[in-house]
């Protein structure tokens, strides 16, 4: 299995150093081995892992929830249900999110059009 340094991991998950230190201190990432001298050595599978986290990160969800996501994966099969539940409140507020920005949009794209016609 590839393992990859602190510096490949946040090239390739888009997450800087100091987020990674962070999401493993606070539980969002486990399992990080080490090597004799202590430098972290992560695995595609923590790459994948981080694909779901910046994911969520990236679409407003709170660390807070994605410690209980994280912890309900971790949890195993029957928390299914729950994860599917957080998930979909957070579709609501993401969806909530967007016809507030079309919205704004829209708005603004009045306004260019009113000052396109008064120029």
């Amino acid at each position: 299995m590839d393992t990859y340094t602190i510096g490949e991991c946040a090239r390739r998950s888009g997450f800087t150093m100091d987020t990674l230190r962070y999401y493993e201190r606070i539980g969002l990432i486990e399992d990080i081995a080490r090597t004799p001298t202590g430098q972290r050595r992560f695995t595609d599978d923590h790459l994948e892992w981080l694909s779901v986290l910046k994911c969520l990160r990236d679409t407003g969800m709170p660390v807070e929830q994605m410690h209980r996501f994280a912890t309900l994966a971790r949890d195993g099969d029957h928390t299914i249900p729950e994860r599917i539940a957080i998930l979909q409140a957070h579709k609501l507020a993401v969806d909530a999110r967007m016809d507030d920005l079309a919205a704004k949009r829209d708005y603004l794209l009045g306004k260019i059009d009113y000052y396109k016609s008064v120029a």
